[in-house]
């Protein structure tokens, strides 16, 4: 199973927001992984009223990836450079998606 799979897509919504005590036995790490992402700056937690830390959805998802390459080996800040670059690249392919399907659909013979 996969990240993708556990905890949702890119674009799901951020809530609810979990602990972090909850956040780390979802994501099969521990706490201190989850703060090691936070000094890397791979996941900024969300605060609640009381100043706990809450992780989204999201960040789960980047969590779990960044936990997949250190477990095979990746060193922490190399996990969380290689993690930040999978991001953006998809989010460039989702955009460039919907400028080509936005383009055809302008202008349907250039299509052909």
């Amino acid at each position: 199973m996969t990240a993708d799979d556990t905890f949702g897509r890119l674009d799901d919504d951020d809530y609810p927001a979990y602990t972090m005590g909850r956040a780390a036995e979802l994501v099969g790490t521990t706490p201190a992984f989850l703060r090691a992402l936070g000094e890397a700056r791979l996941i900024t937690p969300l605060r609640s009223e009381g100043g706990h830390r809450r992780y989204s959805r999201y960040q789960l998802r980047i969590a779990a990836r960044a936990r997949e390459l250190v477990d095979r080996g990746t060193p922490i800040e190399a996990a969380c450079r290689i993690v930040i670059l999978e991001d953006q690249l998809e989010e460039a392919q989702r955009i460039n998606a919907e400028y080509r399907r936005a383009a055809e659909s302008a202008n349907p013979t250039a299509a052909e």
